[in-house]
């Protein structure tokens, strides 16, 4: 075995580079099941983050379903998923340029079938005996932020939209009973988020397809429903947090009765469309998968004797979850795999990868493990995290060296990181950072009353937990106290620049696409989340002088550490004018500030080229925060960004 080098930690060099990373790896979403067939969604960085429709035949042949001249993603709430409905006789999918529907059969060239560009669809639902689909749509036509949601039928021979329902902010989930005389849904109004509450409908319908009656059969304002399904048998199934925790239920002469009562989150936030995490296997037999602490894992339900039966994977990171002919088919990631998509044989228990997001391989010996910590916070409270160790067989640091140490505080705000093998972590892990992935109060997969934590706390609960995850490290001599960065994105953008700005704490910091003015936002926000704030600050204008207080623009006096901003110019989401605004105030105050702008890319970065020259400055940018050398070079456009830096 070769001896080590003796480097300080930061500069070591690494065979997981941006280029790497881009050139290998594609993210795995959306699998659905018909007859032999496997179908899934593949977002490739190498076609400028074109979402592509990909089918496995029961042969084990995968080829391209959608053509190369489109992208199959929808922006319904912006987030979108649900993108594609696979029937027998062709498959039907959103068009993220146009927003038009598009149905494709055989060999035939996709047709659009929807004609107007201001009206976007999700969810779809085949509905037979009636010619149509069933789908949520979202009617543009007046504007971006005043759109109208209602859930609609289209005509398969002329793409005629019908609304079926209407009047509520938003809906999801339009699914048919197995013998087509029902419909369920769900709806939410504002302030409420699906994760607030939700309730769930149903209705019987007439051959023709109106409603013969109709009324809400579960969930409220405070009870949050999650992915309503129809038995084989025709029993109404779904996920609800009435207890406190995401659990599963059933709908038994017009009675709600719960399956398996636990601890753990059979579900998780509603961000995007068309989520899975059961499908049945028979009438009375479910596969489920489930969060304990943190971690997913695979289980058999019997809903006769009601008994949950595990089942053992290597994956902790279970996700679109589908039972197809003898098997269960899931993405899985784990500490040590990356996502793929898992076939799970249900008579022996034995599992297949089907196809992997990154067929790259690389050497163990230059991957840091996660490890799942729980840290005292505020409160005498317990929050929780992932810490990955630097780690890299070619050197090692100086005896009396502490490693820098990347706090990452994750998006949403409610949402949660996982401990999925990522080569993007790796990137940090094997130059010497430490990364300590946080899942602070208010992220999920730790029942409600975790969740609320952030309830009227956003800025002040999500700090305090990425702060004490660093303090916790370096109390351990894990990480080097003159050397913490954080870094996040989106929500997780605006806790960075909220403990930079109300903490002295980081040294450093990176924001992708983060909010520094939280009234600016409320005033410039897309519908789905345009009364997020009212439960994560408080109702506004009534509580104007809190989000002035909480927004970090207000208070760049208090700023002093160099931080480095990253946004898409075309985000709707997170408009750049948050970036733009922290910039121009962090310049005037001559602290060291890189801004870094992305034409064509909106809230998250997909195209190849872009996530590498992000990946590349936020490296170089540490190096000149931190006096240690680098193995990357920055084109002139992105030298262009950097100000107030000494010269190196």
């Amino acid at each position: 075995m070769a001896e080590k080098q003796i480097a300080p930690f930061g500069s070591w060099k690494t065979p997981i580079t941006a280029d790497l990373i881009v050139s290998g790896t594609i993210g795995l979403g959306e699998i659905s099941v018909n007859g032999d067939d496997l179908y899934w969604i593949e977002a490739r960085p190498a076609e400028a983050g074109r979402n592509v429709l990909v089918r496995r035949t029961g042969d084990g042949q995968i080829t391209d379903i959608t053509p190369a001249s489109l992208n199959t993603r929808t922006r319904v709430n912006e987030y979108g998923g649900g993108a594609y409905l696979v029937t027998d006789e062709a498959i039907y999918f959103s068009n993220f340029a146009d927003n038009l529907l598009y149905k494709q059969t055989g060999d035939s060239l996709s047709q659009p079938l929807t004609r107007d560009s201001q009206m976007r669809y999700t969810d779809f639902v085949l509905d037979s005996a009636r010619h149509r689909l069933i789908a949520v749509r979202e009617d543009h036509t007046l504007s971006d932020t005043d759109c109208t949601n209602t859930i609609v039928s289209i005509d398969l021979a002329t793409g005629e939209n019908t609304v079926l329902v209407e009047g509520c902010d938003f809906y999801s989930s339009p699914r048919l009973s197995p013998d087509g005389k029902q419909l369920c849904w769900m709806e939410w109004n504002h302030p409420n988020l699906p994760w607030d509450g939700t309730e769930l409908w149903t209705a019987d319908l007439n051959p023709d397809g109106t409603f013969a009656k109709w009324g809400c059969v579960a969930g409220g304002k405070s009870d949050s429903i999650f992915q309503p399904e129809w038995s084989p048998a025709g029993v109404l199934h779904f996920v609800s947090d009435q207890t406190g925790w995401w659990n599963l239920y059933r709908i038994v002469n017009g009675k709600t009765e719960p399956l398996y009562e636990m601890e753990a989150e059979f579900g998780y936030p509603h961000w995007v469309f068309r989520l899975s995490l059961y499908d049945f296997v028979s009438a009375n037999e479910i596969i489920c998968t489930y969060n304990v602490q943190g971690n997913w894992q695979l289980g058999r339900l019997n809903t006769t004797t009601r008994t949950l039966s595990p089942i053992e994977t290597a994956y902790t990171d279970i996700r679109s979850l589908r039972v197809g002919k003898s098997q269960a088919l899931f993405i899985g990631g784990s500490p040590t795999q990356m996502d793929a998509v898992v076939s799970l044989n249900l008579a022996t228990g034995d599992t297949q990868v089907l196809r992997r997001s990154s067929e790259l391989a690389i050497d163990e010996a230059y991957l840091s493990i996660a490890q799942a910590i729980e840290f005292p916070t505020e409160n005498k409270q317990t929050a929780y995290a992932f810490y990955y160790p630097p780690k890299n067989k070619d050197y090692e640091a100086p005896a009396d060296e502490r490693p820098p140490l990347i706090c990452i505080s994750h998006g949403g705000p409610t949402a949660a990181t996982s401990s999925t093998l990522r080569l993007t972590t790796q990137f940090w892990t094997s130059r010497g950072f430490g990364v300590v992935d946080v899942n602070y109060g208010g992220s999920t997969g730790y029942g409600r009353k975790y969740r609320e934590r952030l309830n009227g706390n956003w800025g002040i609960v999500d700090v305090n937990d990425c702060v004490n995850a660093a303090r916790f490290l370096v109390e351990q001599g894990k990480a080097d106290g003159d050397r913490l960065i954080i870094r996040g994105g989106s929500a997780g953008g605006y806790t960075t620049l909220a403990a930079l700005t109300f903490k002295d704490f980081f040294k450093a910091g990176a924001s992708y696409f983060g909010i520094s003015d939280l009234e600016a936002l409320e005033q410039d926000c897309h519908k789905f989340e345009a009364r997020y704030n009212a439960s994560l600050i408080g109702p506004h204008p009534q509580a104007k002088e809190l989000y002035k207080a909480r927004s970090p623009i207000h208070h760049t006096e208090r700023l002093s550490c160099p931080i480095i901003l990253f946004q898409g110019l075309d985000d709707k989401i997170v408009p750049p004018n948050q970036a733009e605004m922290m910039f121009v105030a962090l310049q005037q105050k001559q602290i060291p500030v890189a801004y870094i702008t992305l034409e064509g890319e909106g809230h998250g970065f997909r195209k190849a080229e872009n996530i590498k020259r992000t990946l590349n400055a936020e490296l170089y940018f540490y190096s000149r925060v931190f006096g240690f050398a680098v193995d990357v070079q920055l084109d002139d456009d992105l030298l262009k960004g950097f100000h107030n830096f000494p010269p190196s």
